[in-house]
């Protein structure tokens, strides 16, 4: 499926206050108390704006944080970053690059056995797909990487 994932008016308009805080603001949402830090079920991660897929629940690790974190994006070229100055320090802000949503920050404090990354993003800029609804969303691609997770669950 080729699909152009970008920013309309009409889909900045289904935004909650916090969504278009954290997407169109650069916003950032309260550690803990997001909808997706402790979520474990297989499946996407899709920029809320524009429903880019932007990565994979095979990659998501608890970091302690309190923000869903993962050790890369679902594609390399789902994600840009840039230097972000408007704290006390330098950070490495991660955006989609589909509709130029903020999604959150990168941090070299990941695990060590995947690569050291840690993509600390808000929960409020995602839209998360589960596995078994991958085909019915149109994101039947991306179904491989659950086949067995999916298999053993309807076991």
């Amino acid at each position: 499926m080729s699909q152009e994932y970008r920013k309309t008016p009409e889909s900045l308009s289904r935004l909650t206050e916090a969504q278009y805080r954290v997407t169109q603001e650069d916003g950032t949402e309260p550690a803990f108390r997001n909808r997706y830090w402790d979520n474990h079920e297989p499946g996407i991660y899709v920029d809320v704006v524009s429903g880019q897929p932007l990565f994979s629940s095979t990659d998501k690790f608890d970091s302690g944080t309190g923000w869903p974190s993962f050790t890369k994006p679902i594609d390399v070229d789902a994600v840009s970053t840039k230097t972000d100055r408007k704290l006390w320090m330098p950070r490495t802000e991660v955006r989609s690059t589909g509709a130029d949503s903020h999604l959150g920050h990168l941090f070299p404090d990941g695990p060590e056995e995947a690569g050291g990354m840690r993509y600390c993003m808000n929960s409020a800029a995602l839209r998360f797909v589960p596995a078994d609804r991958l085909v019915e969303e149109g994101y039947g691609q991306y179904r491989s990487l659950f086949d067995a997770t999916t298999k053993e669950n309807a076991s």
